[in-house]
């Protein structure tokens, strides 16, 4: 089953992101085989911006977002977001791209759920 998570909300400040990974990385848990996909609009593309550093105890969305790619998810950011925000594809994680809105729409068309956040 394809699942594709759609984040809206900054990484940090609300807990929405880490919500939505968390329930991404538990249905991966669950069925390894699983298709998830994330998509990042709006400002929650800087949850993708490599070199965080969080204090020591705090959840770090680079971390989250890593473990949806090792667990063969893919993680996809909004082109015109990014652009907006000053982010360059130099700034976005390993594993991570840059998308469109036509890829937006493809996935959903092929998935079976569509979660926003």
């Amino acid at each position: 089953m394809k699942t594709l998570f759609i984040l809206n909300d900054a990484p940090y400040g609300t807990e929405r992101c880490y919500n939505a990974l968390r329930l991404a990385h538990n249905l991966m848990k669950q069925d390894p085989g699983a298709g998830v996909t994330v998509f990042l609009m709006a400002d929650a593309v800087v949850a993708a911006r490599k070199g965080q550093k969080t204090p020591d105890g705090y959840y770090n969305m680079e971390r989250m977002l890593k473990r949806v790619v090792t667990g063969k998810g893919s993680v996809l950011l909004c082109g015109t977001c990014m652009d907006a925000r000053g982010m360059a594809d130099e700034d976005v994680m390993d594993g991570a791209k840059r998308s469109t809105m036509d890829e937006l729409g493809a996935a959903t068309l092929a998935a079976d759920r569509v979660l926003v956040f």
